[in-house]
C-alpha cells in the first residue's frame, strides 16, 4: 500500500506538503491572484484569493499537474533524467514547451480568461514565480508555470463569480 492513498484529500495534502517544500506558500500563489484581480475587484482581499487557491486545488487534475511536473523538477536536480531531457529541463530549454502544456491543463478548467491569465503572470513573472524563474535556487521548470496556472486559474474563478453577482444584482 502506497504512503499516500489514491483519493482526493491524501493527494491535496501531499500536493500542499510538497509545494511547501519547494518554496511555495498557499500565501505566495494567493497573492499572484490578488495581483491578477485588484484592479477589477478593488475590495479583494487575501482571504478570498486563499479561498479561490484552495478550491482549485481541490481538482484532481490539478493536482495530476501539480505531482508531474515537480515530480520532472525534483529528478532534474537529482540529476536523474535521461539525456538530451536531462539537461533541456535543468536549464529549462526556450523551445521546451511541455512545462506550458501541462499547465495548461489547469488553466482550462476555467475557459479562455484562465489562459490570459495565466500568459500574463507568466511574461510578468509576479511574485513567487519571479524567484521560481531564478536558476539559482533550483530547478523549477515546471513548478513556475504550474504555480502561474494554479494563480490564474483561481483568479478566473472569481472573475466568474464577480460576474455572477453583478448579474444577480441586476435582477
Amino acid at each position: 500500500m502506497s504512503e499516500h492513498p489514491l483519493n482526493s484529500e491524501s493527494c491535496l495534502d501531499f500536493v500542499i506538503e510538497l509545494l511547501e517544500k519547494r518554496g511555495v506558500s498557499l500565501n505566495d500563489i494567493a497573492e499572484i491572484v490578488m495581483f491578477l484581480q485588484s484592479q477589477y475587484i478593488p475590495d479583494i482581499n487575501l482571504e478570498l484569493c486563499l479561498e479561490s487557491v484552495a478550491s482549485v486545488l481541490k481538482k484532481r487534475e490539478v493536482q495530476n499537474a501539480l505531482l508531474t511536473g515537480i515530480q520532472l523538477d525534483i529528478l532534474a536536480e537529482q540529476k536523474q533524467l535521461l539525456p538530451p531531457l536531462q539537461a533541456i529541463i535543468e536549464t529549462d530549454e526556450p523551445l521546451y514547451g511541455i512545462d506550458e502544456v501541462l499547465a495548461l491543463a489547469i488553466v482550462n478548467l476555467y475557459g479562455s480568461i484562465g489562459f490570459t491569465n495565466f500568459g500574463y503572470v507568466d511574461k510578468l513573472k509576479h511574485g513567487k514565480l519571479a524567484e521560481l524563474n531564478d536558476k539559482r535556487f533550483g530547478v523549477h521548470t515546471f513548478l513556475d508555470d504550474l504555480v502561474g496556472a494554479v494563480a490564474a486559474a483561481a483568479s478566473s474563478r472569481i472573475a466568474h463569480r464577480q460576474k455572477q453577482q453583478e448579474e444577480c444584482a441586476e435582477s
